[in-house]
């Protein structure tokens, strides 16, 4: 298990992975930053109570509305929760897949009912590190390059919402930027 539980941006120049140019976890300004990108950062609140025994059904009941408002204002169609923890087959293989720089088709939307784990976002000559916690929503636009780190140890569930789930594959760049960068550990 991740020891930050709390959001976190750091921004850093693509250059330079060693030292941030932001490091907050004050989640209006974490907004803020992303949002000036074209990155949306949300919190959500379950409106039912929801545990690890939880399945998909009642996780996405209990967050219905703020699923229905982005469906409705991004034309999202499909709604499903992926859940990744010790049991999950061959974790070291799946974490090492998106720790390599690409873009998807389409938005890359995810929200952190449980758990948390890192996106690395490439805009504009910076990387920003978004350690998404339970709460967190990080919406990522189709053709954004970024990376994905679930942790050693990953224990996670999210809500994942797409337009067309074929469109969530991911195109490698080619690039080994994601190296020069620290992992989520």
């Amino acid at each position: 298990m991740n020891a930050t539980l709390t959001s976190t941006l750091r921004v850093y120049d693509e250059t330079d992975g060693h030292k941030p140019l932001v490091d907050t976890t004050d989640r209006a300004e974490i907004a803020r930053i992303l949002g000036d990108q074209g990155i949306i950062f949300e919190r959500w609140e379950a409106s039912a109570p929801l545990d690890a025994s939880s399945d998909q059904d009642s996780i996405i009941a209990a967050y219905a509305d703020d699923i229905e408002r982005l469906k409705s204002a991004y034309g999202y169609t499909t709604v499903d929760v992926i859940r990744v923890g010790p049991a999950t087959p061959n974790l070291p293989v799946l974490r090492e897949k998106f720790l390599n720089e690409h873009t998807h088709s389409e938005d890359e939307v995810r929200f952190f009912v449980e758990g948390s784990a890192s996106f690395y976002l490439r805009l504009n000559g910076n990387v920003h590190q978004m350690i998404c916690t339970r709460g967190d929503l990080l919406s990522v636009p189709a053709n954004t390059t970024h990376w994905f780190d679930m942790g050693p140890s990953p224990e996670f569930a999210a809500i994942r919402l797409f337009v067309n789930p074929e469109g969530w594959v991911a195109n490698f760049t080619g690039d080994d930027i994601a190296t020069r960068f620290p992992k989520y550990e």
